[in-house]
């Protein structure tokens, strides 16, 4: 059986980094982990080919190949996903989907097998079926399984030397109730993990195909379950240190990461330079009408401590909540400046489907349409309690404003020195001299002299050259990421 497991593009959004990762030479920010993580669950027996289309194009002579197609996707990739499947189907072959848009969406895809749910339990079944000539259209899982099943990756099928970063997941779920997070209601509120052992298999695996550098532990909630990560982090922290430190380590996590100073020591020492925290909105009523609990107390004082940790904050915020006052976008603008977030990642309020928000603004009336996942193109899909010309312009302010070169290249080097070094050496590697000299001339002709905003890069230049030498490249990546949201801004937000 030859099986061809193809992965949808993304549009072009803050989240592709596709203005940024082009300066380094690369194609993709991440590889597709579901994809990776379903190839190492099939027969070993099976031929197997990825293409992911955010790498390279679909080719027809891959679909030939192919007995059968597997597709996933997320909301956003959902016209790409439906294009690969027409496809496919034209030129006669099985196709099977399934992912998060699958499993949560209203929309109907026509493929030959639909997994709905997690896929560790319902695909080893449908490989039953094949075999035995009865498979069938629609595998539900039952329920969310152990992660102690879930196999190795296939790390060695994604074409590394177009991505930046490399991916595991550690944990699935996360204990709190956000009303507009689709994540509790695909994988539940009992964060389920890897065991430690799992984990540094995987890490070896990675270590042994050849890659160095950054590592993103994709989990919605690195810390939703605290007990069993205060387990792994010491386990991780030595298999860094016994291997030279190899791999650069991010993640995202609830704020309250910030009320954990062991936790966040450990995470220091296991070389984690960067989180994601979802801020969300500095207007308490806010917050409180999101469920977001978690968020109580002093925001900015949250992300000072993790930053005096050694980990950069990136963080996401919305507007367009009930409860937002009038004057959400200079409150937005002033938290973002003040607390020294380079990436923020600023969105409109979206009703996912099948989330508390979406059930709730149906049963009131307010629903416009279904999402189409991009929360920064200046849509919405439901009616507002704010003015939506009023909402969208004030959220062309914050964009226009926080991505400005001058304010951005200031937060950047606010950043660069509010977070501490680190603790732990960067033997990571992740690419060599030629590719970083190749990189760095590549952002200096682009920024510093093609750009009409050069002048405001000479001048965080010549600042990270007297303020902060050592870190010469963490300014350059800042830089470039800049860049993209920049364009990104100018895009969606003129």
């Amino acid at each position: 059986m030859k099986v061809l497991l193809v992965y949808p593009e993304f549009p072009d959004t803050y989240w592709s980094f596709r203005h940024a990762v082009s300066f380094v030479g690369k194609r993709s920010a991440f590889p597709p982990l579901g994809l990776l993580t379903v190839s190492a669950m099939l027969p070993a027996s099976w031929e197997r080919r990825l293409v992911d289309l955010n790498v390279r194009k679909l080719q027809r002579s891959d679909i030939e190949w192919a007995d059968i197609v597997f597709a996933t996707a997320m909301l956003i990739q959902k016209d790409s996903l439906a294009d690969i499947v027409k496809r496919c189907r034209a030129l006669g072959k099985r196709v099977a989907i399934g992912g998060p848009y699958v499993t949560t969406t209203m929309d109907l895809v026509e493929a030959d097998h639909i997994f709905l749910g997690e896929a560790e339990t319902t695909l080893p079944q449908f490989i039953d079926d094949l075999e035995h000539g009865e498979p069938k259209k629609t595998y539900q899982a039952a329920d969310r399984p152990a992660l102690s099943i879930s196999p190795v990756p296939h790390f060695h099928l994604a074409e590394m030397k177009r991505y930046i970063t490399m991916s595991v997941q550690y944990s699935r779920g996360c204990p709190f109730n956000c009303e507009f997070c689709d994540i509790i209601e695909i994988y539940g509120r009992v964060p389920r993990t890897k065991s430690n052992s799992q984990m540094m298999v995987e890490l070896d695996e990675l270590r042994r195909v050849g890659w160095r550098g950054p590592v993103f532990i994709v989990d919605d909630n690195f810390i939703g379950n605290k007990r069993n990560v205060r387990r792994l982090l010491p386990d991780l922290a030595e298999w860094q240190a016994r291997n030279d430190y190899p791999f650069r380590l991010f993640t995202e996590a609830s704020v309250n990461l910030a009320d954990d100073d062991a936790l966040l020591s450990e995470m220091q020492r296991a070389g984690f330079y960067r989180v994601f925290l979802g801020i969300e909105t500095p207007e308490p009523e806010s917050l409180k009408e999101a469920q977001k609990t978690q968020n109580r107390g002093d925001l900015l004082g949250a992300v000072k401590k993790i930053q005096s940790y050694g980990m950069e904050v990136m963080a996401g915020f919305i507007v367009g909540f009930d409860n937002d006052p009038e004057d959400i976008f200079e409150r937005q603008i002033n938290f973002i400046r003040k607390s020294a977030i380079p990436l923020a990642m600023v969105g409109l309020l979206n009703a996912l489907p099948d989330t508390q928000l979406w059930r709730r603004l149906e049963k009131e009336g307010r629903l416009l349409k279904e999402s189409d996942g991009n929360n920064t193109n200046c849509s919405l899909n439901f009616i507002p309690r704010m003015d939506p010309a009023r909402l969208i312009e004030g959220y062309k302010s914050i964009m226009q404003t926080i991505y400005s070169p001058a304010e951005y290249y200031q937060r950047a080097l606010d950043s660069l020195a509010w977070v501490k070094d680190a603790v732990v050496p960067d033997n990571s590697y992740g690419a060599s001299v030629r590719s970083n000299i190749a990189a760095m001339t590549r952002i200096v002709l682009k920024l510093g002299i093609r750009d009409g905003e050069r002048v405001e890069f000479w001048r965080f230049m010549r600042r990270v050259i007297a303020e902060h030498r050592h870190r010469f490249e963490e300014a350059m990546s800042l830089a470039a990421m800049g860049y993209h949201f920049r364009k990104l801004t100018e895009l969606y937000c003129e």
